[in-house]
């Protein structure tokens, strides 16, 4: 174990500690399973090379088939692989906030700039947007030293109405989770939640007060605009007036509305609020935006001209506080200087509220977001994933030793603003830098500022910092920092993923790449680690092989994997039991249970056939100049049928989408595979050679009960579309009939 202060060492007079690290007890045992499991990977590939090359098969068919297997097994190899390097030197992080201020005093604590990112107004409910700026503005953290920046994608006046209510709202919420000392500072989570709310009338007024709000801002979103009735002063008007008819999603000047100011604002108690800005960027059909990176560097270029704080905290508009001390949590890292020189960002986990209780989509996606961090913190630290993660400014502007100097001396980290936000020579200047042409000709995007070249602009980012020199660190608390909403369809789950594989692949075949480049500025194990994000698609390839080519030969009574009796047979169920018992173990170890398991590696089987499967094809199109990436956010709007058998654990499929054809079609074609090789099972023929196609084919039903179930056995709006049913059905018939025809003259030509 390893403890750490503000200083190296310890004497009688050192500080208390504020953070502490320790390694993971199972890492010995990783490296002994890794090194034998090596072994056997090694023995099969001596089998794969011996029957491809030593005892060749004339038949093409045949060489075909075993040399799709080698694929796919060098594919599985790998993966296996790249995913060790969060096996080698897994660490675990304690901090002691209660510390801190026992170290540092209020004033002393340095500003903290928080980026809140919203695209959509009927897509991200303005209403989530607010209660997460609310959460994040009652931090137990000096107001005076926050500074909220909201910035809006979308350009929707509706949003920055709900801003301004949720600022008059503030003034009393503010002041109410100080009193209370209440650690659910999202007012929707604290007023809806289960826990016992105090009977008062300082209770009772706040909750109304919440809920007028809530009523105004959905009236006028359900309207569509801003109407008189809700404009009370001239400020307001000068504001929304800003939108005229020329006025488009695309093509607008910027808008910048300070809604609150910190150096005159107040709450009802006396105290100081936050700063509190609006920001929509200026935008024009052709300029580049950049998607949300675009967007980061816009608050990253307003803010150093506004406040400049040395911390920037980034957070998606439905990731609301779920702890009021995570600032403390930070600080007790970034005020130690054996760590402050190198570290780039502090990656908090992201979790949700709201799974349900076997979380049937994999939406906790443990793996990535709380086990595989804990690897990387033992090497050069975690990637960046879009939120909770809080920044030092100066990481985004060149290496640990030689910072990049930007355009103007105003956007340098180390800048010092002495002019009011509100100041005519400062909104200048803001409005100037958030323009859409401001960045041409300037290092935006590849040497400084978040990074552009992939819709994954959080794991490019966080790689190329890495690739600098920076390091990171995982910060994951028992109770949890920050939650967010999850997709309760499977659509919008795959389609959410989709997107990522494609903005991977993008890293992933870029000169950036992590196998070439990574390698030769992070050293072997952290190059391994992105390379197992960034051609995560390739799962698609086994996936895909595994869930048809054992069936099909299976339907047609022909071997392709080992016999029980021989010993190769021992060798494929330990490479099974082994890859998935390791996870099993991981997951199991972080407070999952069996049947959360069973989901994470049904998931794992699904996405293989939809989200990996038509990222890698989409990415083939455009790299090809045959199409164009669509980017679509994941809607926050909840339906309610939708929730409701989200919540009875019940797989929602309901839209007729191409990425159900595959999985339908593996689904059918495995349960007839398996029933057929049930029946040559009891009417007594030799099934020895087709016992390892048998288990695969049954383990694969297993996983397609969802499936079946919403094939035939449900009549509500969430089972499979007719549609998807109907050409998933002759795309099946037609597989078999095309693999009997090959299998067949395959039989006819060894005969000869």
């Amino acid at each position: 174990m390893e403890g750490r202060g503000l200083r190296a060492g310890f004497t009688t007079h050192a500080p208390p500690p504020l953070h502490m690290s320790e390694p993971l007890r199972r890492t010995a045992f990783n490296r002994l399973f890794a090194v034998v499991y090596f072994s056997a990977i090694l023995a099969l590939f001596y089998r794969h090379v011996r029957n491809l090359f030593l005892h060749p098969t004339t038949i093409f068919l045949s060489f075909s088939i075993t040399l799709s297997l080698f694929i796919s097994d060098l594919v599985l190899a790998f993966m296996w692989a790249s995913a060790q390097a969060f096996r080698m030197s897994p660490i675990r992080r304690k901090e002691f906030p209660q510390n801190l201020k026992r170290i540092i005093k209020d004033k002393d604590f340095v500003g903290l700039d928080v980026f809140i990112c919203t695209a959509d107004p009927y897509k991200e409910p303005p209403m989530n947007v607010v209660n997460t700026a609310l959460s994040l503005m009652a931090y137990d953290y000096p107001t005076e030293k926050i500074s909220i920046y909201v910035s809006d994608d979308g350009g929707s006046v509706l949003t920055l109405f709900a801003f301004m209510e949720a600022a008059k709202f503030a003034r009393h919420w503010l002041p109410f989770c100080r009193e209370h000392n209440i650690m659910e500072r999202s007012p929707h989570v604290y007023f809806y939640s289960n826990y016992h709310h105090p009977s008062s009338p300082h209770f009772d007024k706040i909750k109304m007060m919440y809920e007028d709000m809530k009523v105004k801002v959905e009236h006028v979103i359900d309207k569509g605009e801003v109407t008189d009735e809700y404009i009370t002063d001239h400020q307001q008007r000068q504001a929304f007036n800003k939108w005229t008819k020329s006025f488009t999603r695309m093509d607008h000047p910027t808008v910048i509305q300070i809604i609150l100011d910190k150096s005159h604002d107040k709450d009802i108690s006396g105290r100081l609020m936050p700063n509190l800005i609006y920001v929509s960027r200026g935008k024009s059909k052709t300029s580049p935006h950049h998607f949300k990176a675009g967007a980061l560097n816009v608050l990253l270029r307003v803010s150093a001209v506004m406040t400049n704080a040395p911390i920037i905290l980034t957070q998606d508009c439905d990731m609301y506080s779920n702890d009021p001390q995570t600032p403390l949590r930070m600080l007790c890292y970034l005020s130690d200087p054996a760590l402050k020189s190198s570290l780039a960002f502090i990656q908090f986990p992201q979790r949700f509220h709201g799974v349900d209780k076997d979380d049937i989509y994999d939406n906790e996606y443990k793996l990535p977001f709380q086990i595989n961090p804990m690897g990387l913190d033992g090497l050069k630290g975690p990637s960046y994933v879009g939120s909770g993660c809080f920044f030092r400014r100066r990481s985004l502007f060149g290496d640990p030793s030689t910072p990049v100097s930007p355009e103007i001396p105003e956007l340098s980290p180390e800048h010092v603003v002495n002019k009011p936000i509100k100041s005519q020579e400062t909104l200048s200047l803001a409005h100037h830098v958030a323009s859409c042409n401001y960045e041409n000709e300037t290092k935006w995007g590849s040497k400084t500022g978040f990074r552009y070249g992939s819709l994954v602009e959080d794991f490019y980012t966080s790689y190329r910092l890495h690739c600098e020199g920076w390091k990171s660190l995982f910060c994951n608390p028992e109770r949890a920092a920050f939650l967010g909403n999850v997709p309760i369809t499977l659509f919008d789950g795959v389609n959410q993923c989709k997107r990522w594989c494609i903005g991977l692949f993008e890293v992933a075949f870029s000169k950036y790449n992590p196998l070439t480049f990574g390698s030769q500025y992070m050293g072997l194990l952290m190059s391994l680690g992105y390379s197992h994000y960034a051609f995560c698609s390739f799962w698609c390839i086994p996936v895909t092989f595994y869930s048809f080519l054992p069936q099909l030969t299976l339907l047609n009574q022909v071997s392709i994997f080992p016999k029980i009796s021989e010993p190769w047979f021992f060798l494929y169920v330990f490479l099974f039991l082994g890859s998935y018992g390791q996870d099993f173990l991981d997951i199991i170890l972080v407070g999952g249970t069996v049947r959360r398991w069973w989901n994470v590696q049904r998931m794992w089987m699904i996405r293989g056939l939809t989200c990996n499967l038509f990222a890698s094809i989409e990415y083939l199109l455009k790299s090809l100049g045959i199409s164009t990436y669509d980017f679509c956010l994941t809607s926050k709007v909840v339906d309610d049928e939708q929730s409701k058998r989200y919540g009875q654990g019940i797989v929602e499929f309901g839209v007729p989408s191409p990425l159900f054809v595959p999985l339908t079609v593996a689904a059918i074609i495995n349960l007839f595979s398996f029933l057929s090789g049930l029946t040559g099972f009891f009417s007594g023929n030799n099934m020895e050679g087709l016992g390892l196609q048998m288990i695969l084919t049954g383990f694969i039903v297993l996983n397609y009960l969802p499936v079946y179930g919403a094939i035939a056995l449900r009549n509500d709006a969430g089972k499979m579309p007719t549609q998807i049913i109907i050409i998933s059905t002759f795309v099946s018939v037609a597989l078999y009939y095309a693999s009997s025809l090959c299998l067949w003259s395959n039989n006819d030509s060894s005969k000869h």
